[in-house]
């Protein structure tokens, strides 16, 4: 930060007039009795010198603090006091577990309590958790006499106005920003003035799983959105694939360097949010030194307490409210964990339960579930049949609506057990598909007979995904089929008359059980080829037209067939279909194709003449046999 000397001045002054709340550690901390509670700020916001100055005191006089309490969110730093040395001095009470104080929680050296972020404030209010000292870090207090709580404001403006005896660091580098985090010296006790560089926090991930995952996500993403996105080591790889998005709104409780950047850029303006409009909303920030510069005293942005920006009402008050979180952990039911390993206790509830919640109920509100396929260096699969034993639930199976990985996008909202099975299994990292589908049998999570093709042969060719315009100017998406897809292709067939369906498949069966349907979604991508067609307007998307080729033998050429929806017909789906299937044919080394078609249907033949192919045709049993040589392209 940018020392002000305006704010210098200004302590000074009330140095002068307060001059018994200006002390030492050593006469602050006289203060702490034993068995007291000892709050200390959130994360980045932490006081350091307070902590190492206690820690220093306790070191000296030994028998000054016993049994002390010590009642954290979440340390970046040392955490000292989670050592068994000090066991008889301190007991620490993390609300969020950090890297610091996980080994100490899980070895029973420290407790974790499992809370609702936005519920720990009533905590203190109301007294179930009583605060006797609260160590904060503040800025340098203006002419006035007020203070900020800078990057942390969550809960720690409950508890220091709940805590008996407040002890703040004043620290020049702390930046001063808007909203509720203010609190004037009179309500402080001891002022202890220590200048030092604010924790900071970077991610470190596999920047090329994190940037796909990150691709994904923002097909998700559409201008004007809020958007709220939560810790982990995947935010910051979202974020810089958001940077063509436009008038994006920020409601979050983490304000951290990705999000910095997109307000900079100018994609994040607020200039569509529901409520506080214009403004950027979170409760603290954790990030690096430019971040927190961009912070201070900007009028754009404000922090408010946790119960405020994670109570699920107040999220739900945004249209099109969107929340983006991670997690360790996801079944095939749609159960994810955030929390935990099995039985291993690794952060804590937090507030994404709160965020995915209020997303739900929102206005066309949408919530997204982000996590690489694999853990332990890929030796371990995110997603599993049943979560770890011991495992916490942080989202239930009505929480989600998106879960996207590295391969992929799942969507479970309104899906059964079996269709959110296949959706999950079809982003897993290919080596685990096979056991996936084996284990999801065993428990009958899926049809018994679901056939599966395991290795490259069966994953989904994502390169062949594309916009087409019709030669009558309407604009489809045409995508490679999925395993997932037997719902829509059921529909989509039932909705085809029965003349539809006799010239496509040239018989009288109208059935299509799924028994059928699997030689439509269970394809060896290397020898055939569906495509999916979709009419993506008026926010509905339809599957429109599905064309296909499978290669013959060793001849390189291709039975080739495709049908459309009779109310989508003469709008030129089919002939784009055919290009697209000619194009990637001729991609994969194909020499031509091969059809039936019946003789009364001569709106296929037409087509078909009009492509260019070299044609030779044949008649039998009522059908043209047609093989249709590629003609090189001049």
């Amino acid at each position: 930060m940018i020392e002000m000397e305006k704010y210098q001045q200004a302590l000074r002054q009330l140095r002068d007039e307060y001059p018994s709340k200006f002390v030492d550690t050593k006469e602050a901390f006289k203060s702490i009795h034993r068995g007291d509670r000892i709050f200390v700020h959130t994360g980045c916001g932490e006081p350091q010198f307070l902590l190492r100055s206690l820690v220093d005191y306790v070191e000296s006089q030994p028998k000054a603090i016993f049994d002390a309490e010590v009642l954290q969110v979440w340390s970046l730093g040392v955490a000292p006091y989670t050592q068994e040395k000090y066991k008889h001095n301190f007991r620490h009470n993390s609300f969020f577990i950090g890297n610091s104080t996980r080994t100490a929680v899980n070895a029973g050296l420290a407790d974790y309590t499992p809370i609702f972020l936005s519920e720990i404030p009533k905590l203190f209010e109301r007294g179930h958790v009583p605060v006797d000292v609260a160590l904060i870090q503040v800025s340098c207090p203006d002419p006035h006499g007020y203070m900020s709580l800078g990057i942390s404001v969550d809960i720690v403006k409950a508890a220091a106005e709940k805590a008996q005896t407040i002890i703040a660091q004043v620290n020049p580098r702390m930046p001063r920003i808007h909203g509720d985090g203010f609190i004037h010296i009179k309500e402080v006790d001891y002022i202890v003035r220590h200048e030092e560089e604010l924790l900071t926090y970077a991610d470190e991930l596999d920047d090329e799983v994190a940037d796909q995952i990150g691709k994904y996500v923002s097909t998700l993403i559409e201008d004007g959105n809020t958007i709220q996105v939560g810790y982990g080591s995947l935010p910051n790889a979202i974020l810089s694939n958001l940077k063509h998005k436009k008038h994006l709104g920020i409601h979050t409780e983490l304000l951290g360097d990705g999000l910095v950047e997109l307000m900079k850029a100018g994609v994040i303006d607020n200039s569509k949010k529901t409520i506080n409009r214009g403004k950027t909303i979170a409760t603290f920030s954790m990030g690096s030194a430019e971040t927190y510069d961009y912070l201070h005293d900007n009028p754009s942005i404000e922090f408010k307490t946790v119960d405020y920006t994670n109570d699920p009402r107040i999220i739900s008050q945004h249209e099109t409210m969107t929340a983006i979180n991670s997690a360790l952990e996801i079944d095939l039911t749609g159960q994810a964990t955030a929390e935990s390993l099995g039985k291993v206790f690794y952060s804590g509830i937090g507030g994404q339960a709160d965020f995915m919640r209020g997303a739900i109920l929102a206005n066309s509100g949408k919530t997204i579930l982000t996590l690489p396929s694999t853990a332990d260096h890929g030796e371990v699969s995110r997603i599993s049949v049943a979560l770890k034993s011991g495992a916490g639930v942080t989202l239930n199976r009505g929480d989600i609506h998106y879960v996207v990985t590295e391969y992929g996008i799942a969507y479970l909202h309104g899906k059964n057990v079996r269709e959110r099975a296949l959706e999950l299994i079809a982003i897993a990292h290919p080596k685990f598909r096979s056991g996936l589908i084996r284990k999801a049998k065993k428990r009958n999570l899926i049809y018994q007979d679901q056939a599966f093709i395991p290795g490259k042969a069966g994953e989904y060719p994502q390169k062949h995904e594309t916009f087409r315009t019709t030669s009558g100017g309407m604009e489809i998406f045409v995508r490679p089929v999925k395993i997932t897809d037997e719902p829509i292709l059921k529909e989509f067939f039932y909705s085809l008359s029965d003349k539809s369906l006799q010239t496509r498949f040239i018989s009288e069966r109208k059935d299509m059980p799924h028994e059928r349907l699997q030689d439509f979604t269970v394809i060896d991508y290397n020898n055939e080829l569906i495509l999916l067609a979709f009419d993506q307007t008026d926010n509905k998307t339809t599957l429109v037209g599905v064309g296909q080729y499978a290669i013959i033998g060793e001849s390189h050429t291709a039975d080739v067939a495709f049908v459309v929806r009779d109310d989508y017909q003469e709008k030129g789906i089919g002939r784009e279909m055919l290009r697209y299937l000619t194009l990637l044919a001729k991609k994969q080394g194909l020499l031509g194709f091969r059809a039936d078609v019946l003789i009364s249907n001569m709106r296929m033949m037409k087509l078909f003449e009009s492509m260019g192919f070299d044609i030779q045709k044949h008649i039998e049993d009522g059908m043209y046999e047609m093989k249709m040589t590629f003609l090189e392209s001049k």
